[in-house]
């Protein structure tokens, strides 16, 4: 599944607890938002996260670094197979998706999720991926259009990290970034998606 959100509205934000702790799951988001007099209408689980699930990595929510970058460059899982990288959000609504080592704090940084290995730098596939792997699972990401919209894509079947770089190749996009795998969900009422067995860290989504 596909979803271009359009930067330009200003309505893609990132959320990860409320006073109770962690939302995890759609459900809590949704019922979060609408305490805001919000409508959830689009999410999607926004990284990689520890067993308590706070983020793995740098969280920045409403201006506010939550969690620092993660700069250890080794250790078990994909979000070290380096280079792993940041997607964020600007104030003046840009979508933006770098390597770690080439992420610069900002306070113009409205929202940021760390997660890793990146799929695509500089319109190249991640060195490390095998073409033909037989490493498959249900995967998604986010990729930066070139109109400068994010594409967020999650797989209906089981990939390879190989071919899901190339799926944001094909769609343009120059930078792309991992999110997770196997417990990846979508939340998308528009297109009858409501995957709401999932439970999550860092919960990207869009509100009305």
């Amino acid at each position: 599944m596909v979803h271009e959100a359009d930067i330009t509205q200003g309505n893609l934000r990132m959320y990860w607890q409320d006073d109770n702790g962690p939302l995890q799951t759609f459900d809590n988001l949704r019922k979060h938002v609408e305490k805001q007099n919000l409508t959830l209408t689009f999410a999607m689980n926004g990284g990689m996260y520890l067993q308590d699930h706070s983020p793995q990595g740098l969280y920045i929510e409403n201006g506010k670094v939550i969690r620092p970058l993660n700069t250890k460059t080794s250790d078990y899982g994909n979000f070290y197979l380096t280079p792993n990288g940041v997607f964020y959000l600007t104030d003046n609504n840009q979508a933006v998706v770098c390597k770690t080592k080439d992420f610069e704090p900002s306070t113009a940084i409205a929202y940021a999720t760390q997660s890793g290995p990146m799929l695509l730098i500089d319109s190249t596939i991640h060195p490390k991926f095998t073409q033909g792997s037989k490493n498959v699972h249900i995967r998604n990401g986010v990729g930066i259009l070139p109109n400068g919209n994010p594409l967020f894509v999650i797989s209906t079947e089981r990939v390879n990290l190989y071919d899901f770089a190339s799926f944001f190749k094909k769609h343009g996009c120059k930078n792309a970034l991992y999110l997770d795998g196997f417990v990846s969900r979508i939340y998308w009422p528009a297109q009858q998606l409501e995957q709401m067995d999932g439970h999550f860290g860092v919960l990207i989504a869009e509100v009305e």
